[in-house]
């Protein structure tokens, strides 16, 4: 029973560890708003 007991530890500390990086991405991380310029070609264009 230890060693299940042990693998389940070592799997929730990696799986806290994700969770944190991500948390920690999504609040620290402000991406530059850009402008976006797209062509669309004239055949996709109404006649």
């Amino acid at each position: 029973m230890p060693v299940i007991l042990r693998f389940l530890l070592v799997v929730a500390v990696l799986v806290g560890g994700v969770y944190a990086a991500m948390l920690a991405l999504a609040t620290l991380y402000e991406p530059e708003p850009r402008e976006i310029t797209v062509t669309i070609p004239a055949s996709r264009l109404p006649r």
